[in-house]
């Protein structure tokens, strides 16, 4: 760590705390005395969602939370809330350590969040990702709801399973699973 005022790169930590998702550490230099503040954090690589016509673009948790936000527009969902959810989806397609996801993956875990926080936003949000042909599919949708057998994110994807990917991770648990079945 270079020094602000001489640029010396000797310096000693004299006090260190954490500040949620950073350590604030007080430093002074050995060569000048004098004292400064760093502010350290973990740097991610960045996530890129891959859209429907293969094109990329980086994870932005601001477009999700607009559309997020625009789906609970008039409904009584927290501004918390939906940062919640924000955080739970980034953390679930981060925590994989993959460099793409698909853009299917963030819709499916946004659909699934605004279910259980509010059916109107649930119905909102989906009407538009999901883009509904017709209004007998969102009859189905609401239908669906209403009896309780909408599935999660999670059991769609094991619903996706190959028969083959569970016979080569009962064989390799080393190797890595498709994302899609791995999300947590």
């Amino acid at each position: 760590m270079r020094c602000p005022f001489c640029h010396s790169e000797s310096s000693r930590v004299t006090d260190s705390r954490g500040t949620g998702n950073a350590v604030r550490r007080r430093r002074e230099c050995a060569d000048c005395g004098e004292r400064f503040t760093t502010l350290e954090t973990v740097l991610r690589s960045t996530v890129q969602v891959v859209k429907k016509d293969e094109r990329r673009e980086d994870f932005d948790r601001e477009k999700l939370l607009a559309g997020l936000r625009s789906a609970c527009a008039k409904r009584n969902v927290s501004a918390d809330q939906l940062d919640a959810v924000v955080a739970d989806i980034e953390g679930r397609v981060t925590r994989d350590g993959r460099l793409e996801v698909p853009s299917s993956v963030i819709g499916e875990l946004a659909v699934d969040a605004l279910r259980r926080i509010d059916h109107i936003a649930y119905i909102r949000f989906a009407s538009v990702y999901r883009a509904f042909a017709d209004l007998d599919s969102l009859k189905d949708a609401l239908q669906a709801l209403d009896e309780g057998r909408v599935p999660t994110f999670d059991e769609r994807t094991q619903q996706l399973a190959l028969p083959e990917d569970s016979a080569r991770e009962e064989t390799d648990s080393e190797e890595p699973a498709p994302f899609l079945r791995t999300v947590g």
